[in-house]
């Protein structure tokens, strides 16, 4: 079993000695534990400070690509390296590097496919009262979103199984946080949370330069990510407000005609009647556009099967292989 732990830099040379310093050098289950450093286009000297510090896997990006192209470059070139369980994790030490055997566990006994480390984010000295009421509100929008009970949808000190990596693709440039847990959690991953400890903050974010401008960026990726994934509920929500008013003017427009102003030919209620009409072809085109939506996600699926299958194909499933021979020795067992 091999354990390849990722850490996606830009700029890091200060707090990557300590990041690597805190990983575990052996794990029970896991006969061999890599470390791989992915360069997102560094201008200081974090590829000479991972080389010195025995970084064997260097992955350079030659420029700054953003989070989520990092992530995936490093999810590729792990499955190349023949990873069973791919660990994620900051390059600003962020994470304690010690709670990735707690991390990982959940993969080895096979419970689950994808781990996230959950940060005490209500006890957290170091997040103001505005970040933690927003991490919660976008953890709970996020298990709505993706199916999942994940209770730190931001975090990044993730663990995956080579079955998840294979499994997983990254649209956004901005974060891949989000939008693996709504894949994961859309694809029929099994998908856990664990509790984590954190480390005191090295440095600011640079994810993102305020609170105001994380919300609509992870706003825009809730929205976008809903619109891959469950497009049907997405424009459904929309579309039943528009038929449930246009309904009510409907009604309304019936009583006031035929029974309280029945004599009056002055009281037409075009006004009411042109209203109903605009509501119901918006509701109609909203309907429509959320059964189109449907065929472009069996298509969808379709096309990330067909390169699950290819990514497989290449670099072997060995997650896969291993519950079919653990099946078939406990059928044997059983018989």
């Amino acid at each position: 079993m091999k354990l390849v732990i990722q850490i996606p830099c830009l700029n890091e040379e200060a707090t990557l000695p300590l990041t690597i310093a805190d990983l575990p050098r052996s794990i029970p289950g896991i006969e061999s534990i890599e470390v791989q450093v992915i360069d997102d286009g560094s201008t200081d000297r974090t590829i000479d400070v991972a080389r010195r510090l025995g970084v064997r896997h260097i992955v350079q990006l030659g420029a700054h690509r953003g989070l989520a192209t990092a992530f995936s470059a490093g999810i590729r070139n792990a499955l190349a390296l023949g990873a069973d369980i791919v660990v994620n994790t900051d390059g600003d030490n962020q994470y304690c590097g010690a709670d990735i055997p707690r991390l990982v566990a959940p993969i080895l006994e096979g419970q689950a496919d994808v781990v996230v480390g959950s940060r005490p984010i209500v006890d957290h000295e170091e997040f103001r009262l505005a970040k933690k009421v927003l991490q919660l509100v976008g953890s709970w929008l996020l298990r709505l979103i993706s199916r999942t009970n994940v209770r730190d949808a931001a975090s990044g000190f993730r663990a995956f199984s080579r079955h998840a990596c294979s499994r997983l693709f990254v649209h956004s440039r901005f974060s891949h946080c989000m939008e693996t847990l709504i894949q994961a959690g859309n694809s029929g991953l099994r998908v856990e949370s664990v509790d984590v400890r954190v480390n005191d903050r090295t440095r600011a974010s640079r994810l993102f330069r305020s609170i105001p401008r994380y919300v609509a960026l992870q706003a825009a990726t809730m929205v976008a990510m809903a619109l891959l994934y469950r497009p049907f509920a997405f424009f459904s929500s929309l579309a039943a407000p528009c038929f449930f008013a246009a309904a009510l003017l409907g009604i309304r427009y019936v009583y006031l005609k035929f029974y309280v102003f029945p004599a009056d030919p002055s009281r037409t209620f075009v006004p009411s009647l042109i209203l109903v009409a605009v509501l119901a072809v918006l509701g109609t085109g909203l309907l429509l556009a959320a059964l189109v939506s449907s065929l472009f996600v069996a298509q969808r699926r379709l096309i990330e099967a067909v390169l699950t299958n290819q990514i497989e194909e290449r670099w072997g499933d060995h997650d896969t292989a291993r519950r079919q021979l653990s099946t078939k020795a406990q059928d044997v067992s059983d018989e």
